[in-house]
């Protein structure tokens, strides 16, 4: 295979099939695109002049739906942007991330366009990085090509991730005059993009072109912050050791650390939650950083993609169904219950988990309950991957109770919206929640979802009292099993009254959790910043 290479470079051989469209791109494509006139629209939509008065956004991060997804960033990253551009409100934003060539669908990248490449300098590497140009909907992406870094099989967990998106971070930088979009406002989020407001302060933000620049980084999960040892400053980062101690916090090189104080501004995906951060019990030894930084920090709750998210379009389902008709969701739940080889009989309530099964979802005191809620009279549906410990707890209960528990060790985007539509219940018992979107999926689909009151949860989900006629759904405050299956107990008496349970099943259905309200929250953060 024919490669380009300079210090560990290679280059795709999709890079090489589209050179000759290169250079009529580069030349031709000098001003920012059209919004599309379908959402559905695939292919580069005219540019024109007028739309350059908008005030730029470049929104950078590690994954972007329908591209490339593995949890809820993925989810924010392919729907905010579509929602800020249909507003209209005065802003373009743009998309970065990287070209995961054995992940993102074909469907796609045969439409990509190459632009050209670049060579990034980062400490003693010179690396190739190639750029390819795409349309969907209303929004103009840009993926990041180095064959060495990101053709590979799975998005995160390799050894070199550190490596991975620190080029990834600074060639969105470099990057820049190729694609000649110089923005206003660099918006990252979490740590594998934290390095792009630090680089931007240390090294650019004097050159010509670069200066004035605001950055924001958003926080998704505090949990993870890109930690590695002091060795890894000039080595691994390209940063002079003397900068240390503005990366440095608890012994090691933080990038989150570093990026909280870095940039113009800092939010995270729920009210709740960036005041909860602020407290040791949730900001995973960052309380401190954030407490100097407050005044730059804010809240904005996430929404969903209402339109992918449709029941009554919805092509994964068994039926389709709207809030105007639930029965849909009998079918739905009959269908599922054959297809997992559970007792058929839509009058057994069945309670339904899509989550990761790791302990700070709740997954440990839904084990401790696990053998007292299947003694009585239900279903319960899991869906996820996550600790060996809980996959193997709940693989062995399917084996003990085989037509009772289905628990399928995997996550699947088709089976998750069947769970969801043919579900009466869904559990949500975190012990920490940033934002969440599950509940707000599940509450569109009309399965009522039990929370713990914490970050997006309590945000989003307010109780609905034992007649289920006050909020969207069952909350419970403390992280016990005792008061989580309390609240399961409420709900399952509330389904013995149908009348009652189907209203506030059609109710929750019609709670606006689009992202009409979080883009215009956005747009405000993004005034403010530019205002700072």
């Amino acid at each position: 295979m024919p490669t380009k290479k300079t210090t560990q470079t290679t280059e795709s051989k999709e890079t090489a099939a589209k050179k000759p469209a290169a250079q009529k791109a580069v030349k031709a494509d000098k001003t920012p695109p059209r919004t599309a006139a379908s959402a559905s629209a695939k292919k580069a939509a005219p540019v024109k002049a007028a739309e350059s008065v908008k005030r730029r956004v470049l929104f950078v991060s590690g994954e972007v739906l329908p591209f490339v997804g593995t949890g809820g960033l993925g989810e924010v990253a392919g729907s905010l942007p579509q929602a800020i551009n249909g507003l209209n409100a005065g802003y373009e934003v743009r998309v970065i991330l990287p070209y995961y060539s054995l992940v993102i669908p074909e469907e796609y990248k045969k439409d990509f366009v190459f632009l050209g490449s670049i060579t990034v300098h980062l400490s003693w590497r010179s690396q190739y990085c190639g750029v390819y140009e795409y349309t969907f909907g209303n929004v103009r992406y840009y993926f990041l090509d180095n064959e060495y870094y990101f053709k590979r099989a799975n998005v995160y967990g390799h050894f070199d991730d550190g490596e991975r998106f620190a080029f990834f971070s600074k060639a969105v930088i470099d990057v820049l005059p190729l694609i000649d979009y110089f923005p206003d406002i660099l918006h990252v989020n979490d740590w594998q993009t934290a390095l792009v407001p630090i680089y931007y302060k240390l090294f650019y933000q004097y050159q010509y072109r670069y200066c004035d620049i605001k950055t924001i980084f958003t926080i998704h999960n505090i949990e993870y912050q890109g930690k590695f040892p002091k060795e890894c400053m000039e080595d691994l980062l390209g940063i002079s050791s003397a900068e240390y101690f503005s990366l440095e916090h608890s012994g090691n090189v933080n990038l989150m650390k570093g990026a909280i104080d870095y940039s113009d501004a800092v939010s995270t995906v729920s009210p709740t939650y960036a005041s909860e951060i602020l407290s040791d019990y949730y900001a995973h030894d960052l309380a401190g950083v954030l407490a100097k930084n407050r005044r730059k920090l804010s809240g904005i709750l996430n929404g969903i993609d209402v339109n992918f998210y449709d029941p009554s379009v919805d092509k994964a389902l068994f039926a389709n169904y709207g809030s105007g008709d639930i029965s849909g969701k009998v079918e739905n739940k009959i269908e599922l219950q054959r297809m997992l080889d559970l007792t058929v009989n839509p009058d057994i309530p069945m309670i339904t988990v899509v989550s990761r099964l790791v302990a700070h979802k709740g997954i440990d005191i839904l084990k401790g309950l696990c053998g007292e809620l299947l003694a009585s009279d239900v279903q319960l549906v899991i869906l996820g991957k996550g600790d060996a410990e809980y996959e193997a707890y709940f693989a062995h209960q399917q084996r003990q109770y085989p037509h009772k528990i289905a628990a399928i060790i995997a996550y699947n985007k088709d089976l998750s919206r069947k769970i969801y539509a043919a579900g009466d219940i869904f559990l949500m018992p975190s012990k920490s929640e940033p934002c969440g979107l599950a509940q707000m999926i599940a509450s569109r689909y009309g399965t009522v979802p039990v929370v713990r009151e914490t970050g997006g949860l309590y945000d989003s989900i307010h109780d609905c009292g034992d007649a289920g006629d006050a909020g969207n759904g069952f909350t419970f405050a403390l992280y016990t099993a005792q008061d989580f299956l309390h609240a399961v107990h409420r709900a399952l008496n509330l389904y013995k009254n149908k009348e009652s349970w189907n209203k506030l099943c059609a109710k929750i259905m019609e709670v606006d959790f689009s992202w009409n309200l979080s883009a215009r929250e956005y747009i405000k953060l993004y005034d403010a910043t530019l205002n700072r």
